[in-house]
């Protein structure tokens, strides 16, 4: 198959330029880390990250259905001597696929006349949104209740089939990767040196290999449980990526004809695979939050009129690890304007939580944890022309860390169920919940002794110094989509103002306060469980302001970088 691609020499080798694209390192091939390891532990780490590779074919497939022909074209090109096919596949290696977007959010498109579609390649590419709907009522109107749930299931790329649509699940979909996986998870089994992480190994390779949901849950029930072990595997399943099942609650009629046949969409998950080594001390640190998640849950806005994942007077099911990485690979490894720093899983889409399966956090070191010179000077730059002099002596890159724990075991707080209404303004809404209670509550977690005063200082210093974007974001960002929202709201309460040089000044003691009414206001939507009113709270504070323009334009000053490209050489070495 023969392509054309889409960007110009001078572009190509601007966006590659090292100014431009920036290299995330991860574990290297001496790291003392793996060389710890006992034998039996680096032997299954091979065969992880063997399972690892074939996550890029099944994200790939999913996320366009051009990706993968147009990767091997770049390949025959790159062997004829094209110079523009090797700089194209930089780029295509780096956002893994043809269509990207960058930190000032633009579309970065590798392949003439290819378009991002809303329903990615989980849909066939010419269903438009209108024509979805109308097959969806016919159906429905038909009585083929059965075939629209597994259409509006999380887990089946959808076809077309006549003048209808069919589901297919992943496991008939990808069997030949989900078989190629499940392979080498269970020869790392036999090697690994943990019983529980072997178990896991074992339930995952299983329920990759047959088409039963209570095997994926069992999987993650037990992957949830999972704390003191050397080794992590994570497959993970997110859902940002789809925009085009969500729709559905958009059209009144077909909202009612699901609701009439107790069919809740659940947008796709993209396949993504996470392998790395677990970080004993960073754990260790972890760990000490823990116990004050029912702390945590009690002082949530709101908490009598929801249930939540962690109870207040319960033992929680919640484990938590620090992650030296090893490979980012499919969804996890896509670099697209950023990258995942923690994730907290399963969602609450997911079956395990209903058979008493818990949640986990894991947080990746190598993403966080960049202190080479370039992105030293990056940072001292972009301080010095941005944030108020006085504010310095609270920035703590550290405390970004602590922030991002509170993020994470937020997710765990507030409405456990019912967000699916708010349809593609759902993971908007929820990432906004984890940013504003992770501030919310630090006046309790400081009088627990968690953080010092002076930690609660550094962390609101250094949230409200990072707010500001280069751009202004499309609606289907969610991470910095909900950035927009908090900082816009943050400036009307008089929290965080702009000068008219472009300096940021945060007043501490407004931000708390700020950010419990915000929270307040963000639980209320969700348990309206109301599309048109988590519309609205959207568009209310998605504003890009005044301020928002000024720091862009100095953040772009100081600060060349477009993309970023994640480097895994153990990993490479070990596959």
């Amino acid at each position: 198959m023969n392509f054309e691609l889409n960007l110009t020499q001078e572009e190509l080798e601007k966006r590659t330029n090292k100014d431009y694209l920036i290299k995330k390192p991860m574990l290297d091939i001496n790291a003392p880390e793996y060389n710890n390891l006992e034998s039996g532990d680096k032997e299954a780490l091979k065969h992880l990250v063997r399972a690892s590779n074939y996550a890029n074919i099944i994200y790939m497939k999913q996320d366009n259905e051009f990706n993968i022909p147009f990767s091997e074209f770049l390949k025959e090109e790159i062997k004829s001597g094209n110079k523009l096919a090797e700089l194209t596949k930089i780029l295509f290696d780096a956002q893994l696929g043809i269509i990207g977007i960058d930190s000032e959010a633009n579309k970065v498109i590798l392949l003439k006349g290819a378009k991002e579609l809303p329903g990615k390649a989980f849909y066939p590419s010419d269903l438009s949104k209108e024509e979805f709907h109308s097959i969806l009522k016919t159906m429905l109107k038909n009585g083929e209740k059965d075939e629209v749930s597994k259409i509006l299931n999380q887990r089946t790329i959808v076809k077309r089939l006549g003048n209808k649509l069919k589901a297919f699940d992943y496991t008939e979909e990808f069997k030949q990767e989900f078989n190629l996986i499940a392979d080498e998870l269970e020869l790392a089994a036999k090697t690994s040196t943990n019983k529980d992480f072997n178990e896991y190994l074992l339930l995952q390779s299983k329920a990759l290999r047959e088409n039963d949901p209570m095997a994926d849950a069992h999987a993650d029930k037990k992957w949830a449980s999972l704390q003191d072990t050397p080794l992590e595997f994570t497959i993970s399943r997110e859902q940002y990526a789809d925009l085009l099942t969500g729709s559905v609650i958009e059209d009144e009629e077909l909202k009612a004809l699901l609701e009439e046949n107790n069919i809740t969409p659940i947008s796709k998950d993209s396949i993504g695979i996470r392998v790395g080594i677990v970080n004993k001390k960073g754990t260790e640190d972890l760990l000490k939050v823990k116990n004050y998640l029912p702390l945590m849950a009690e002082n949530m806005p709101l908490k009598d009129k929801y249930e939540q994942n962690i109870s207040s007077d319960e033992d929680n099911l919640q484990t938590m690890v620090d992650v030296d990485i090893v490979s980012l690979r499919g969804d996890e490894g896509s670099y697209r304007g950023g990258i995942t720093i923690a994730q907290n899983l399963p969602n609450n889409d997911k079956l395990s939580l209903t058979i008493g399966g818990g949640r986990r956090n894991v947080y990746h070191r190598q993403v966080r944890t960049s202190n080479s010179p370039e992105a030293l000077e990056r940072r001292k730059k972009r301080l010095d022309a941005t944030l108020n002099p006085e504010l310095h002596k609270y920035y703590n890159p550290e405390a970004d860390h602590w922030f991002t724990i509170g993020h994470e075991n937020v997710h765990s707080l507030g409405p456990k169920s019912g967000t699916e209404a708010l349809g593609k303004y759902k993971n908007i809404i929820e990432e906004n919940k984890a940013d504003m209670g992770s501030l919310a509550l630090l006046n309790c977690l400081v009088n627990a002794g968690v953080y010092s005063e002076e930690e609660k200082k550094q962390i609101l210093v250094t949230f409200g110094a990072n707010c500001f974007l280069k751009a202004k974001p499309e609606l289907s960002q969610a991470h910095r989509v909900r950035t927009v929202m908090q900082t816009y709201y943050f400036i009307q309460q008089g929290a965080i103002s702009v000068d008219e040089t472009g300096m940021i000044n945060i007043d501490i003691d407004k931000m708390i306060p700020a950010a419990e009414k915000m929270l307040t206001e963000i639980i209320e939507v969700q348990l309206s469980q109301d599309f048109s009113r988590g519309e609205k709270y959207v568009n209310d504070y998605f504003i890009w302001s005044r301020e928002f323009e000024i720091l862009a334009k100095k953040l772009k000053e100081v600060d060349k970088s477009l993309n970023g490209m994640i480097i895994t050489p153990l990993a490479d070495n070990l596959s």
